[in-house]
């Protein structure tokens, strides 16, 4: 049986100010009228039942997502003690799933992905299932083609194409590349073996549970005593106990950099990760000048420039190029769009400054 994960965790720097800590970026409605882990939600729908969806989460978080996603059970919400990366995060979940149903196989997805058309979705996890059900030891990841020299992604090079069940291109992959500079990302599209690394999972939860075991045996060992717990009393406590103390590893070096059996599908639906501001240019309508305009605004020679007010009083700008402004919960933020990669260490020095509050 499929199960859905989303992993929900973030601290609501990339957005802020609209974002904070209780409402980092997958609870935002960036576009149209669903958050980011509504839309996540959703697009699994087709595929599982909502009892087969589990969201993993921070525990300051668990409200608001039973709020947006109200037919999701509760006991499929299952609360972080603290952070500890995606290895841990995806252990939590295959535990679970191995729990529950001993042969299941998940997908793994972030929550703040936009992807559309949702067929084009749909019709990629079915062929990652084609490549399990041939391959029970397979663990299949999503790669996109990259439009354009990104640095700000990893990318997954691949060797020999293995097949193309549904359509889908399946490759055997070679490495995993951190993110580039700007020279390297050029010479990775040239040679065309080269994708963006989506972070999206297919695999049975006993394959990677192993895949653990046997690369990361330190991490697996110190969660045995969360997987003995599955089931009994005192499982929030062993949790509340064990999981802190956990290493912070991400599942790519955890796992996928070391495991022969990694397949890559390259997808065939668009695919927009919402990094940062600047995403909005790729989400909603620009005006003529170039500008993504939200909220009571008035723009005079303004050009290429991101200006959001929720605070419903007026801003006025003026004369603006490639800036963004974000007028929010009392706080205002005002930056070059080629500096929002240091946004979140000035978020991060805002408690020492006296502004915690803000966060």
């Amino acid at each position: 049986m499929l199960h859905a994960i989303i992993m929900a965790g973030g601290s609501g720097t990339r957005f802020w100010p609209k974002s904070r800590r209780n409402r980092p970026k997958q609870l935002l409605t960036l576009s149209g009228d669903l958050s980011l882990i509504q839309q996540t939600y959703n697009r699994v729908l087709p595929l599982v039942n909502p009892d087969q969806i589990r969201v993993v989460t921070g525990a300051d978080q668990v409200d608001a997502i039973e709020e947006q996603l109200p037919h999701l059970p509760h006991s499929n919400i299952m609360a972080e003690p603290t952070p500890r990366d995606t290895a841990a995060c995806v252990a939590l979940a295959a535990m679970a799933v191995a729990y529950a149903d001993p042969e299941g196989i998940m997908i793994v997805m972030p929550a703040d992905h936009v992807i559309d058309p949702e067929e084009a979705f749909t019709k990629t996890i079915e062929s990652a299932l084609k490549v399990i059900e041939k391959d029970p030891l397979a663990l299949v990841t999503f790669g996109i083609k990259p439009t354009r020299p990104e640095v700000g992604y990893g990318y997954i090079e691949h060797d020999e194409i293995l097949g193309d069940p549904n359509g889908v291109p399946v490759y055997r992959v070679k490495q995993f590349r951190e993110k580039p500079d700007r020279k390297t990302a050029e010479e990775f599209l040239s040679t065309g073996r080269f994708s963006w690394n989506s972070g999206i999972f297919v695999w049975k939860a006993r394959t990677i549970l192993d895949a653990l075991a046997l690369y990361q045996p330190s991490l697996y060992k110190a969660m045995q005593p969360i997987e003995d717990a599955f089931g009994t009393p005192y499982f929030e406590n062993v949790l509340k106990n064990v999981f802190p103390n956990l290493e912070k590893l991400p599942i790519d070096k955890a796992v996928m950099e070391k495991s022969d059996h990694v397949r890559m599908l390259e997808v065939m639906f668009n695919w927009n990760d919402v990094g940062d501001w600047r995403a909005l240019g790729d989400l909603q309508a620009k005006d003529e000048n170039g500008n993504v305009i939200q909220g009571d605004v008035q723009a005079m020679d303004c050009t290429g420039s991101i200006i959001v007010n929720e605070d419903g009083k007026l801003v006025a700008a003026l004369g603006l190029e490639d800036i963004v402004v974000v007028q929010s919960g009392g706080v205002t933020l005002v930056a070059r769009k080629d500096k929002l990669d240091a946004l979140k260490a000035l978020v991060e020095s805002l408690p020492n400054a006296g502004h915690g509050k803000t966060l």
